[in-house]
């Protein structure tokens, strides 16, 4: 990720929406981390009719966090989202909680898959998981899957992307049940906490200067912006987009595995250092949207966030840097795991060069301040 890294960032991978035929992995009556004949039978139990055995499955190629699998009868596919393999973090990886958010966002104007089912427990696959609709669209990821589309599509669909997040952290939490789902109190702080803790959990290495990133951040927490719902991983690939009739419109918001309630600023700050990696360049599988003629420069994103949301966007350099630091740690926790040998598929195995490149940009970012 920044001065970039050689492979994906990952911390939620495109997840779940597209059809399956715009994936490359194929289809399994065996895939990983999923048997499918407790699966048939819960559905059976919890969602009758939604799908009619035997079932077959394919992993969604990329994901690198949660795991995500397209399962269907031959006739209808659905969104099957469980925890990685292995090592998982306490608190990551929470399938009820990414559950109940999909679910009660569904009435707002946030665009979200109809949620069907949801095991809170291993008894049926051997971790928790839930079931939701496998909605049309399309997850862009690289600059030259939008150049077909032209700058005026381009510029609309990220236009589209920051209205998006406007319409999220509009969202009254108490209105659709979710006042509880946070404590927006001492959220920056308990971020910073967070994943510091999330690193020593997965520190397995020296990273140069990510004790000095963390420290900075520890001692500069600032004053928190009204709180709202937080999804914690936002840009464009976490989103589908449906072409088909030239409208371009935003189907669903994915991957809330690490939503809740707290400063929305987080995610403005997130959004924008997935864009600075963009323009810094990277490797194979880094999403380069960003770079795509009419895309909407990082100004023009502050702008128009500024201007929906009528928010103060102060204090943004603490912002970037938590959010490099965030995504430091969540790349060191994938490495972890490739080293564990406990993830499923490929692209790993630069996954831990990236993490110093993002340490270095978050305090390069700091120190702007």
């Amino acid at each position: 990720m920044t001065t970039p890294p050689t492979q994906p960032p990952a911390p939620g991978e495109p997840t779940g929406g597209a059809s399956p035929a715009a994936y490359g992995s194929s289809e399994s009556t065996h895939p990983p981390g999923l048997p499918l004949r407790p699966l048939a039978d819960f559905l059976a139990r919890e969602a009758p009719g939604l799908l009619s055995p035997p079932l077959t499955a394919r992993l969604i190629a990329g994901g690198k966090s949660n795991l995500t699998y397209a399962v269907g009868d031959g006739e209808r596919s659905v969104i099957v989202r469980r925890p990685p393999l292995g090592h998982v973090l306490a608190t990551a990886h929470d399938m009820v909680r990414e559950h109940r958010v999909i679910t009660a966002l569904r009435d707002t104007p946030v665009p979200v898959p109809e949620t069907y089912a949801v095991c809170p427990d291993d008894s049926v696959i051997g971790a928790p998981f839930y079931v939701m609709e496998l909605a049309p669209g399309t997850p862009f990821r690289l600059a030259s899957e939008l150049e077909p589309l032209g700058p005026e599509r381009t510029r609309a669909i990220s236009e589209r992307m920051v209205d998006t997040l406007v319409a999220l952290h509009a969202v009254d939490p108490a209105a659709v049940g979710l006042s509880d789902f946070g404590r927006p109190d001492g959220f920056l702080q308990r971020q910073v906490r967070r994943w510091g803790q999330q690193l020593d959990a997965s520190r397995s290495r020296d990273v140069a200067g990510i004790d000095e990133l963390r420290a900075w951040l520890t001692g500069n927490v600032p004053p928190e912006s009204p709180p709202a719902i937080v999804h914690g991983d936002f840009r464009l690939d976490n989103l589908l987009v449906d072409t088909t009739d030239e409208r371009d419109r935003v189907t669903a918001v994915l991957d809330w595995e690490m939503a809740t309630l707290g400063d929305p600023l987080t995610d403005v700050g997130l959004l924008q250092v997935y864009q600075a990696l963009a323009r810094l360049g990277g490797g194979d599988g880094v999403s380069d949207v960003a770079l795509a003629p009419g895309w909407l420069t990082p100004e023009e994103i502050l702008q128009r966030y500024a201007a929906g949301s009528g928010r103060d966007l102060g204090n943004l350099s603490f912002h970037l840097g938590l959010a490099y630091f965030k995504l430091a740690v969540i790349l060191e926790g994938i490495h972890y795991r490739y080293t564990q040998g406990q993830t499923v598929g490929e692209g790993f195995a630069g996954i831990g060069a990236a993490v110093e490149p993002l340490v270095a940009a978050g305090l390069a970012a700091v120190k702007e301040d």
